[in-house]
């Protein structure tokens, strides 16, 4: 299987504050490589934000914008890749409200949520939230609501079920958006 698993962490409820961006790369099945950057974003930050995910404006003054970000990752949103995300219409929002917000066009990609598939495999776990899927899966997640760490989770989530349920399972969760 190939993919990328994406996770952003917003400045604050508004979903085109982009403050950073973790995608990681798995190629036939392997994870294979990562990407992880903050942003500094074109709005505030929310104090309530800031204590999910530890990041405050210092942190992202010597950022660069998203708009000097994309052009580095634009070929993972294409029609033919994979793009996963657990709460997949949260940062698939993210993505396009961002974009929106610098006049970038917004890519047409392929796109799975392991919210619904953890949902779909594992419908006795307590809750679906990112965590809960990692620990009953047997991943570490320490560092939740850090952008690579829960891009490495989602990857994971999505290996096992492979290994799991297969291919032709999870090809039903597979939306173009």
């Amino acid at each position: 299987m190939n993919f990328v698993a994406m996770d952003f962490e917003t400045a604050n409820a508004r979903p085109d504050s982009a403050l950073s961006l973790a995608l990681v790369v798995v190629r036939n099945s392997e994870i294979t490589d990562s990407f992880y950057t903050l942003i500094k974003p074109q709005t505030k930050l929310d104090w309530r934000n800031t204590k999910i995910h530890g990041i405050h404006t210092a942190d992202v003054a010597d950022s660069p914008t998203f708009d000097q970000v994309w052009p580095h990752i634009a070929h993972f949103y294409t029609a033919d890749k994979l793009v996963a995300a657990h709460n997949a219409s949260f940062d698939s929002r993210v993505l396009r409200e961002t974009l929106a917000s610098y006049a970038i066009d917004v890519p047409r990609y392929l796109l799975i949520d392991t919210v619904r598939t953890s949902r779909r495999f594992y419908p006795d776990m307590k809750n679906h939230r990112l965590n809960t899927v990692a620990a009953n899966l047997g991943f570490d997640l320490r560092q939740h609501h850090n952008a690579l760490a829960d891009s490495i989770a989602c990857a994971q989530i999505l290996l096992q079920e492979e290994a799991a349920f297969g291919d032709d399972a999870l090809k039903k969760f597979v939306k173009l958006v």
